[in-house]
């Protein structure tokens, strides 16, 4: 496993529960600023054997990015469970729900 993985499953496995990190953001902290799309593989293929919050990690936008309706759904209600309120049908407030470690 590289070195970008390995922080960035450390980063994801931090983030706190009722909060929310973006993508790029991931991908900036663990080394490799233009690694968003990393960070999605990361996820999809992690997140079971590493026991990753994949749930609290969404778009730059603030969105839930998944199409899918089923896994869009269980993020929706994963974040909900949490205390995250949805602003619009799949948007997060950032300002008030974004993680930012004092690694950043």
């Amino acid at each position: 496993m590289g070195i970008f993985t390995e922080r960035a499953i450390a980063i994801i496995k931090n983030i706190p529960e009722g909060t929310v990190m973006t993508y790029g953001q991931i991908a900036r902290l663990a080394g490799s600023p233009r690694g968003a799309r990393q960070v999605v593989r990361i996820l999809h293929s992690m997140s079971k054997k590493y026991n990753l919050p994949w749930h609290r990690v969404i778009n730059s936008k603030g969105e839930i990015g998944l199409k899918d309706d089923e896994h869009y759904m269980v993020q929706r209600l994963s974040l909900e469970s949490e205390g995250i309120t949805l602003t619009r049908e799949r948007c997060i407030d950032l300002v008030q729900y974004q993680f930012h470690p004092d690694i950043e």
